[in-house]
């Protein structure tokens, strides 16, 4: 960092501002002794720095007191025992109005995000799909839910999915600390349960997004449904729908019957099945497809080849006495392409207009910078702990980082808000080696 940075009025503004922040985040942790410890990590956490794991922060924090200085910032974020979710809370109300000064809350995020681990002992490890590396491998993951606006956003909930393996296992779990109420909860239920308590938080309302590793779950639609929330969730093409002007038959209990109970359930004509979105969508005629441009991005407008027809889902209707709801499925076919790329299930009124349906729809991208900052920036994935309660307070620490930096970028007219200041690293202390690195060539 430059002298003459340090001597400007907007950096010393700046360092005013995050002072006041962290007077509010470090208020929740119900001991006076950790709030030093807090402010010296989430100042690490937004330093500059290649690594943001505990030693080398401590190195950049104090040089002349690395040992004692690593041992205070480890025993706040992996043995203290305060409550993440309070941070996060913190965190939330402070940021939240910031960004809602430039417009209202419009969108709860839903996405889970991974982390490769080469060994086996860090909890919630296992050979899953892991988003980083596009593939099955050993890996952590997370769910979160974020809020959104057009301007900026911010995660508001952050929670370690534990495998069967994990779940199940009370040797392991005990080794890694994992609460006696944690339990084995699918990704989807992780979810619902942040939103439920979103819900109970009174965080202000916004519409369900999420990619088809949730929206192709029926249960999930329907457990977002039932919170009252509206929802534009992607699903994959292989879904089976009622297209318009087409419907299970309705049961009928005045039907003769050989044996056995009177009908009670839907039934499917068998001359008039349900079809799947791809086929549906490959035979809807030319004129049902039209261009959209939802937003700009970094080299022009956004736009494809939209369309949207009100569908009922089929999954597994002939085990009910009513069809599902009707809701809108939306399609896009890029232009050049073979055949349609996405699809999406929203349970937008009917009277939606496709300009809104693919705004919204689209709205998702957002959540991919965050992770992108968090992780990069922030150090979102460099905790080198294994227990249960120092990766969730890790995170939650790097949220609550992220989250002065939102507020700050919401101080700038939108074109420059993601913009980057150069900042030089804290250069570390001579001879310092961050434990288990190869020895220097």
């Amino acid at each position: 960092m430059t002298q003459q940075a340090k001597a400007s009025p907007d950096w010393r503004a700046a360092e005013i501002r995050f002072a006041a922040y962290l007077d509010g985040i470090v208020s929740v942790l119900g001991h006076a002794s950790r709030a030093a410890s807090a402010r010296a990590y989430c100042t690490g956490l937004l330093l500059p720095g290649e690594r943001k794991s505990v030693e080398p922060m401590a190195a950049r924090i104090e040089p002349a007191r690395v040992r004692a200085k690593h041992q205070s910032l480890h025993h706040m974020v992996a043995k203290a025992a305060w409550d993440d979710a309070t941070v996060l809370a913190a965190a939330r109300a402070a940021v939240l109005p910031v960004i809602e000064r430039h417009g209202p809350i419009t969108a709860w995020i839903v996405d889970d995000t991974s982390f490769p681990k080469k060994g086996r002992h860090s909890v919630g490890v296992a050979r899953q799909y892991c988003g980083q590396l596009g593939k099955q491998d050993n890996c952590q993951v997370a769910v979160s839910l974020s809020v959104a606006n057009e301007h900026a956003s911010l995660p508001i909930a952050y929670r370690l999915y534990l495998p069967p393996v994990w779940a199940e296992d009370a040797g392991r779990r005990a080794k890694a600390g994992i609460p006696d109420e944690i339990g084995f909860a699918t990704k989807t239920a992780i979810a619902l349960a942040q939103m439920r308590q979103a819900l109970a938080d009174h965080v202000p309302i916004g519409i369900v997004l999420a990619d088809p590793a949730y929206g192709n779950e029926t249960a999930f639609r329907t457990g977002v449904r039932e919170l009252g929330l509206r929802y534009a969730v992607g699903v994959q093409s292989s879904t089976t729908v009622w297209p318009p002007g087409t419907a299970p038959v309705p049961p009928r209990p005045e039907a003769p019957r050989r044996r056995g109970r009177p009908q009670t359930r839907l039934q499917h004509a068998p001359d008039q099945p349900p079809i799947s979105l791809k086929d549906l969508a490959l035979a809807l005629p030319k004129r049902a497809w039209r261009t959209v441009t939802w937003r700009e991005g970094s080299q022009g407008a956004l736009s494809s080849r939209f369309a949207a027809r009100r569908v009922r889902p089929a999954h597994r209707d002939t085990l009910r006495s009513e069809p599902w709801p009707e809701e809108w499925l939306l399609i896009e076919w890029p232009e050049g392409e073979a055949e349609p790329t996405k699809y999406w299930l929203s349970n937008l009124p009917p009277t939606t207009p496709l300009k809104r349906l693919v705004h919204t729809a689209k709205g998702r991208w957002v959540i991919e910078r965050d992770y992108q900052d968090l992780k990069q920036e922030i150090g979102l994935g460099h905790y080198e702990g294994r227990n249960w309660r120092g990766f969730h307070h890790h995170a939650s620490l790097c949220v609550a980082a992220y989250g002065f930096l939102v507020a700050e970028r919401c101080l700038f007219p939108p074109q420059h808000r993601f913009a980057r200041e150069r900042i030089t690293t804290p250069a570390l202390p001579h001879g310092f080696e961050v434990r288990g690195a190869a020895p220097p060539t």
